[in-house]
């Protein structure tokens, strides 16, 4: 199948791009709006920048219906501070809650029944049973395809403070099987963390031999 993406809708599209790009990790945003509200949102546009400077980056989506920016991009814009909560399997119904489309005068944590913990940095606070979560400052907004509906902006954030609940931590490594963060699929689709499998990394010699050493 040979598609242009031009030729078809843009919902198809989208259908394209998350079937395909799989699994995706979700940044849970929390956010603090001008009015002091709290903003929580969950977005699986998300990924690593690089490690130094240590950097995020989330892509708020513009809304389908009308084009216009999501909670979180305002938030961000007016206050250059954001967190992103890891979704760990436990979560994972309150992080479904928090993305239902409210107004922006509604607190998604109370809504979704979530304790939260005061940031150390930045003012938005923190989902307290998140197992691992990121302090991030502003670097800088992308806006990719205008105000159109679909159209994104690529926010990247660098971290100022990483939290890693007590259980999940060993000794500077995250014990995936205690965070158990979750991914998504298409569709309604969540995917586990809990089924992998190890692959070393190959080795390339001075003569350009390349060998695949044992697991550690």
């Amino acid at each position: 199948m040979d598609i242009d993406p031009k030729a078809i809708a843009s919902r198809d599209v989208y259908r394209l791009l998350i079937g395909g790009v799989l699994p995706r990790p979700i940044a849970w945003v929390s956010t603090i709006a001008p009015d002091g509200t709290p903003n929580l949102a969950p977005f699986s546009f998300f990924t690593v920048v690089c490690e130094n400077p240590p950097t995020l980056c989330v892509v708020p989506a513009r809304r389908g219906s009308d084009g216009g920016r999501k909670d979180t991009l305002v938030n961000i814009e007016a206050t250059g501070e954001f967190v992103v909560n890891i979704v760990g399997e436990t979560l994972a119904d309150a992080m479904n809650l928090s993305a239902a489309a409210v107004g922006p005068e509604v607190d998604e944590f109370a809504l979704a029944g979530l304790e939260t913990t005061p940031s150390v940095v930045v003012r938005p606070p923190r989902v307290t049973l998140s197992p691992v979560a990121y302090e991030c400052q502003l670097d800088r907004i992308v806006h990719v395809g205008g105000e159109v509906p679909g159209a994104g902006s690529l926010v990247l954030g660098t971290v100022v403070r990483i939290h890693v609940a007590d259980e999940a931590w060993d000794n500077g490594r995250i014990l995936t099987d205690v965070a158990r963060q979750i991914g998504r699929g298409s569709g309604d689709d969540y995917i586990r963390t809990t089924d992998r499998f190890r692959l070393a990394r190959p080795v390339v010699a001075p003569d350009g031999t390349i060998t695949i050493p044992p697991l550690a």
